[in-house]
């Protein structure tokens, strides 16, 4: 019977240094995960890097970091190729790489645009691939959307749409991967309390955001908690891998599809 724990496992982590990505670093680390690749997209997140770094090799777990920017097809095969070299292929492949941008569609820039696309849907796109070629059979891919995927909201048109791809990504690789075994989940947070959020929003949207959910009341800051997403992650990366093509939207009833 095949094992779907965390125990003994070799993870890659994408965008992994810091609030989500680094809690479910250290999460999975927690659950028995024996080594875990790190990557980190700059030197702006270093120390982040290295303090989660420091942290999962507390819990009794080989790690590793890497730093790239995953926009490109090659940067994305060479962090493959480096955790392989560094802990051997991975059981499970996890991407957290984002970039949010809150702003008027007549007022984005083909740069903007294009810079928007490439984080969100290019690199999601290929790290997919990527894992595909390299995971083990048996192995668990989940990629982080957003939960703007079931709204009807202005400003969030290049977010949002950048991210949408990745349903139908994860849909065709959970058909192409199934035969090995291979679950491909993406889950979409509501708006999260990590630094990531609040730079996009004013005044008026923070409060806004912080009462729209469902259970706000019963949440500490009205916003989704990183630590009610990571439970989600190991589940899907683990014994919930019966679970697959699907895009779920975990946000304590902030929206839905």
């Amino acid at each position: 019977m095949t094992d779907h724990s965390i125990k003994g496992k070799t993870v890659l982590i994408a965008g992994g240094a810091k609030n989500l990505g680094g809690l479910v670093a250290r999460d999975l680390a927690a659950h028995g995960a024996k080594a875990i690749a790190i990557h980190y997209n700059s030197a702006a997140t270093k120390a982040d890097a290295d303090a989660t770094l420091a942290a999962v090799k507390a819990a009794g777990t080989k790690a590793v970091a890497f730093q790239a920017n995953l926009t490109t097809a090659g940067a994305v095969e060479k962090l493959f190729a480096d955790a392989v070299a560094a802990i051997g292929r991975p059981d499970i492949a996890i991407n957290t790489v984002g970039k949010v941008l809150k702003k008027p569609m007549v007022e984005i820039s083909e740069a903007e645009y294009d810079e928007m696309s490439a984080v969100n849907a290019k690199t999601a796109f290929f790290f997919l691939k990527e894992a595909g070629r390299i995971i083990n059979d048996n192995g668990k891919i989940c990629t982080l959307v957003t939960s703007l995927l079931g709204a009807f909201t202005p400003f969030y048109s290049s977010y949002a749409g950048t991210k949408a791809p990745v349903e139908h990504f994860t849909r065709a690789a959970s058909k192409e991967f199934g035969e090995r075994g291979i679950s491909v989940t993406a889950i979409g947070p509501g708006p999260m309390d990590t630094p990531f959020f609040y730079p996009a929003e004013g005044a008026d949207a923070v409060a806004y955001h912080k009462t729209a959910a469902a259970l706000s009341n019963f949440s500490r800051t009205g916003l989704t908690d990183i630590q009610d997403i990571v439970p989600w992650i190991r589940m899907l990366v683990s014994e919930g891998w019966w679970m697959t093509g699907q895009t779920i939207l975990v946000n304590g009833g902030y929206t839905t599809k």
